[in-house]
């Protein structure tokens, strides 16, 4: 796979890092096509690095289920701009009305948008990423810092990695017995605000 730099880091190394950053972040822009434009909205991710899938719960009013379910493939942009940290996945996802895993991903911040896990409304979307694009910097003080003094010198900075990776099926996404969020036996604390409704 072709890399915009060299990292110095083996591809599993980024698939790996690609995955933790996401799980950290865990909101994330998703765009969806609507065969006219593109449509993007702020949605709160369930990450299972190990399986290499994100999953989002939704309402099943017309919008994205529509829009997923006519054109499939979707992006998904994670990014935290104070600490200058983005991953990008691109893939396909597919709507389902399957209540065994909505019920194994609620989240209490969810009665936000929910009474509970069996209301009817409620939709999984499942995507499956086939590429990624990491951009991992050390931080916006550091990043400054390497910017003047290559200004300074005329050199171009080397202000983190910067790297495509390939995510599809069979490669391994997270270590061996890592557990992302998805698979976790303890819910992460809810996030102030539950993008993911609309």
């Amino acid at each position: 796979m072709a890399r915009e730099e060299d990292t110095g880091k083996s591809e599993a190394e980024l698939r790996e890092r690609i995955w933790e950053l996401a799980e950290d972040i865990a909101i994330c822009v998703l765009v969806t096509w609507d065969g006219k434009q593109q449509q993007a909205r702020p949605m709160s991710a369930r990450l299972d690095g190990n399986r290499g899938v994100i999953f989002f719960l939704t309402a099943k009013t017309p919008g994205k289920t529509a829009e997923i379910s006519e054109y499939p493939a979707v992006t998904a942009s994670f990014a935290n701009s104070s600490k200058m940290k983005f991953v990008t996945f691109s893939g396909r996802a597919a709507v389902s009305n399957d209540r065994a895993k909505i019920r194994e991903l609620w989240q209490s911040a969810d009665k936000a948008w929910w009474e509970s896990p069996d209301d009817p409304d409620i939709r999984l979307i499942t995507f499956r990423p086939d590429r990624a694009e990491i951009w991992d910097s050390p931080g916006m003080l550091v990043s400054g810092v390497l910017m003047l003094a290559a200004a300074v010198g005329a050199a171009k900075p080397k202000i983190g990695d910067h790297a495509k990776v390939a995510m599809g099926a069979g490669k391994s996404a997270a270590p061996a017995g890592r557990k992302t969020a998805a698979t976790k036996s303890v819910a992460r604390k809810p996030a102030a605000a539950k993008p993911g409704r609309s």
